[in-house]
């Protein structure tokens, strides 16, 4: 059986997969790009083609390993705020439903290295996930939350300092998180393939 909606609608890919945070080098290894981050390690794990530019992000197509489904894999280059610009004419184009959008991106309300998947569900403040929201008409695409921790502060300003701030925990444990985000988000896709009975 093919995913749903594939065979009706001629979906060119399986699932978008969509890796948020803010594009130039300034926000390299911040907290606000682990989703930059843990697509690019889907990327190199799946062996995609080197990212070119469209819809105003960064993507890369093929399949999610060997006999996976087949991937797209989209970074948004619009700014973590405006980032449904780029996803929502994604969507459209590849016809997918929501429910095959899968978002990664930084929680500050879970602890460091804490990784919670969950489909639809509260935007928490989330700016990058209001603006997919605001853009693709629902909430209900799928999450990969991963924790980056949270300062001992509520103002608004700081706050915002701390998640465009650079890691204070090691490189490798840095790395170890990232490793766990793609392995939680390629469990999200085989569980879906499951519940569907697909075959790929």
């Amino acid at each position: 059986m093919p995913f749903p909606g594939r065979r009706k609608r001629a979906a060119p890919v399986d699932w978008l997969v969509v890796g948020l945070g803010n594009p130039g080098r300034e926000y390299d290894g911040t907290r606000h790009n682990i989703g930059f981050a843990v697509a690019e390690r889907l990327r190199t794990r799946w062996q995609l083609p080197k990212l070119r530019s469209r819809y105003r992000g960064l993507l890369a197509e093929g399949r999610a390993g060997a006999a996976g489904p087949r991937v797209a894999i989209l970074m948004p280059q619009t700014y973590m705020n405006d980032a449904g610009r780029s996803v929502g004419p994604a969507r459209g184009e590849l016809k997918l439903p929501l429910d095959r959008v899968l978002v990664i991106h930084d929680e500050i309300d879970l602890p460091f290295g804490e990784i919670r998947t969950r489909l639809g569900g509260g935007l928490a403040g989330h700016n990058g996930l209001k603006s997919l929201k605001a853009s693709l008409g629902g909430a209900d695409f799928h999450r990969v939350r991963v924790g980056v921790g949270r300062p001992p502060t509520t103002d608004p300003d700081r706050v915002a300092a701390y998640v465009l701030s650079r890691f204070g925990e090691s490189p490798a444990e840095v790395e170890a998180v990232v490793d766990a985000a793609a392995d939680a988000t390629e469990r999200v896709i085989a569980a879906a393939a499951e519940d569907a009975g697909d075959q790929t």
